[in-house]
C-alpha cells in the first residue's frame, strides 16, 4: 500500500528535539520543515517521532496447522500497533520453508492477510536447493538451528559448513540459533537454564563462526549472555524478553517464560545490559504459542513467547527513564537492521521511505486485553511501556489512537537474489 496523497504530520518532534511538519508523498519523505499544500494534514503536535521499526525475527504462525496461535493478519496487526512496519518471518513453519512451493505458498498467504510490509526467510535442511530459494525472494537463511528447539532440529554440522558457502557465493545472509543443549528434560526454569547453559551458547557461538568461510555473512539470533555476545563474529541479535525478564520475576515451574535460549538469572541480565554498545539489533522473537499450549506441564509446554507488539514500547519507557539513548534504539531497530537485511531505511531525509512511529510522552502498563496477538498473554503484563499513538506506513497514517485503518495492507519485499 503506498500513500499516492501528500500528508503533512504538523508539529511532530523529530529525535534531535526539534519540531517540524513532515511532509510526506508517494511513500517517501517530500520536505521536513513549513509545510505547504497537502491532501491530509495530521495533528502530532507533543509526539515524538521515530523511524519505524525492521523486526528481523518473528515467528507469524498461520498456515493450516498453526493459525490458532497466530496468523498474518493477527501478528502484523500487532506490529503495526507496536510501531513495527516490517517484519521477516522465519521458516520452521508448518511445513517448513524448504522447497519452493512451501515458500511461494508462505508468500501467497502472506500477501492475501499481512497488514504490514513483510520479507521471508528460507530454511537449511541436507539437499535443500538454497540457490532456487534465494530466487525465489528468500530476505535470508534461517534461523538455522545449531541445536534443537521448538519447530526446529538440528542442523548437522557438515550441511552447515556446504550451506556456508552457498549462501556466500549468493551473496546471502545466514541467521543462526546457537545452542548447544546439554541432555534432559526440565521441570523448572533453572533446569532449563541448566541445561541450555551460557557456556554451551558460547560454544555454539565459535562452532558456528569456525565453519563460515571467508567472506560469508552471519547473524547471531537472540543472544542471551554477555560471554556469548562477546564471541560472536558477524551481526548480534538481542530480544527484549533477555533484555528485560529474568527467571527470578517468574515462578520457578511457569512454562509463560519458557523461551530459548532460556531467560537467565538477573544477574546474567544485568550483565546482558553492560554489552549494548555490541548489540546490533534488537529483535522480539516473537513466538506466540497459546494459553493452552503454555498451560502444559513444564517438560511438555513449547519455548517462546509473543513480543513484536510491546518490543519498542519497552526500550522506549526504558529512553524515557534515562536508561538507553532514543539515538541507540533507532539504530538497533531501524537503521542496522535495514543495513543487515539490504532494504531501504526509513528516515528524515527528503526520498527516504516514510514509515515512522510517533510516541506520547507518558508510558501506561501492558495489558494483554489491548494486544492484538491471539494468544492472549504476554510475560510483560504490568511493566511500563510507551506505545505510539500514529504509525505512518509508506507515507499513510495506518494507526491512530490503537484503531488501525480500514484497507490497510503490506507487501512482500523480497530478498536480493529474486528472480521475477
Amino acid at each position: 500500500m503506498i500513500g499516492e496523497e501528500t500528508v503533512v504530520l504538523k508539529g511532530v518532534t523529530l529525535p534531535g528535539g526539534r519540531v517540524a511538519d513532515l511532509t510526506l508523498g508517494d511513500g517517501r519523505v517530500v520536505h521536513v520543515g513549513a509545510a505547504g499544500r497537502a491532501d491530509e494534514v495530521i495533528d502530532a503536535a507533543g509526539l515524538l517521532c521515530i523511524p519505524a521499526a525492521v523486526d528481523m525475527h518473528t515467528h507469524l504462525r498461520g498456515g493450516a496447522t498453526q493459525g490458532a496461535k497466530e496468523d498474518w493478519a493477527s501478528g502484523t496487526a500487532s506490529a503495526l500497533s507496536g510501531g513495527v512496519t516490517v517484519v521477516v518471518d522465519q521458516p520452521n513453519t508448518v511445513p517448513p520453508l524448504t522447497t519452493h512451493e512451501a515458500f511461494r505458498a508462505r508468500v501467497s498467504e502472506a500477501r492475501d492477510h499481512a497488514l504490514c510490509r513483510f520479507a521471508i526467510n528460507a530454511g537449511i535442511v541436507p539437499g535443500a536447493d538454497l540457490a532456487g530459494l534465494w530466487q525465489e525472494g528468500a530476505m535470508a537463511f534461517g534461523e538455522i538451528f545449531a541445536g534443537p528447539s521448538s519447530y526446529g532440529a538440528a542442523v548437522p554440522e557438515d550441511t552447515l559448513k556446504d550451506a556456508f558457502l552457498t549462501l556466500r557465493d549468493l551473496g546471502a545472509l545466514a541467521t543462526v540459533h546457537a545452542e548447544d543443549p546439554l541432555p534432559g528434560t526440565p521441570a523448572t526454569l533453572a533446569d532449563h537454564d541448566r541445561l541450555r547453559p551460557a557456556d554451551a551458547e558460547v560454544r555454539a557461538v565459535r562452532t558456528v563462526s569456525s565453519l563460515l568461510p571467508p567472506g560469508g555473512r552471519v547473524h547471531f539470533c537472540h543472544m542471551s549472555t554477555a560471554a556469548a555476545v562477546d564471541a560472536a563474529v558477524g551481526t548480534v541479535e538481542v530480544t527484549p524478553h533477555h533484555l528485560f525478564l529474568s527467571r527470578e520475576r517468574f515462578a520457578p515451574e511457569d512454562t509463560h517464560a519458557r523461551v530459548n535460549p532460556p531467560l537467565r538469572s538477573e544477574e546474567e541480565r544485568r550483565r546482558l545490559w553492560s554489552r549494548w554498545e555490541r548489540i546490533d539489533v534488537v529483535a522480539s522473537d516473537h513466538a506466540p504459542h497459546t494459553a493452552g499450549e503454555k498451560a502444559a506441564p513444564f517438560a511438555d509446554a513449547p519455548s517462546g513467547m509473543p513480543g513484536v507488539e510491546t518490543m519498542v514500547p519497552l526500550l522506549m519507557a526504558a529512553v524515557r527513564e534515562g536508561r538507553i539513548s532514543l539515538s541507540s534504539v533507532i539504530e538497533k531497530t531501524a537503521i542496522k537492521p535495514a543495513q543487515i537485511l539490504g532494504i531501504p531505511a526509513a528516515g528524515f531525509v527528503p526520498g527516504k521511505r516514510a514509515d515512522f512511529a510517533l510516541y506520547p510522552a507518558e508510558p501506561r502498563k501492558i495489558d494483554p486485553e489491548t494486544l492484538h496477538t491471539k494468544c492472549t498473554w504476554t510475560p510483560y503484563e504490568g511493566m511500563e511501556a510507551v506505545f505510539p499513538e500514529i504509525v505512518v506506513m509508506e507515507g499513510a497514517c495506518v494507526v491512530r489512537d490503537g484503531e488501525i485503518a480500514a484497507g490497510t495492507g503490506g507487501s512482500w519485499m523480497p530478498g536480493k537474489g529474486y528472480i521475477r
